[in-house]
C-alpha cells in the first residue's frame, strides 16, 4: 500500500508559459491535503524563478529543486510539501 503523503503527484508544466506556470501549479496544491507533495517539471528562465519563489510566499516548503539533466536542456525539477494552513 502506497503512502500518498509520500507519492505525492505530479505535474507538468513545460509546455505552459507565466503567469500559467503558476496558475496549474496553484490550482492543484489546492487540492492537496496538508503535508501531501507535489512534484512539478518546468522549465529555466521566469518559470524556475517565479513558481518556486511564489509557492514559498504561500507558505508552502519548496523541499528540491534541481536541473533534470544536469548536462544542460533547461528542465527543471521542483518539489513542493502543501503547508498545513
Amino acid at each position: 500500500m502506497s503512502d500518498q503523503k509520500t507519492m505525492g503527484q505530479f505535474l507538468d508544466i513545460t509546455r505552459d508559459v507565466c503567469p500559467l506556470t503558476f496558475v496549474k501549479v496553484k490550482l492543484r496544491l489546492e487540492r492537496l491535503a496538508p503535508g501531501e507533495v507535489l512534484d512539478v517539471r518546468l522549465n529555466a528562465g521566469e518559470p524556475l524563478e517565479n513558481v518556486p519563489r511564489a509557492a514559498a510566499e504561500l507558505g508552502h516548503s519548496v523541499e528540491f529543486l534541481g536541473a533534470e539533466d544536469p548536462g544542460g536542456g533547461g528542465v527543471h525539477r521542483l518539489r513542493i510539501r502543501k503547508s498545513a494552513s
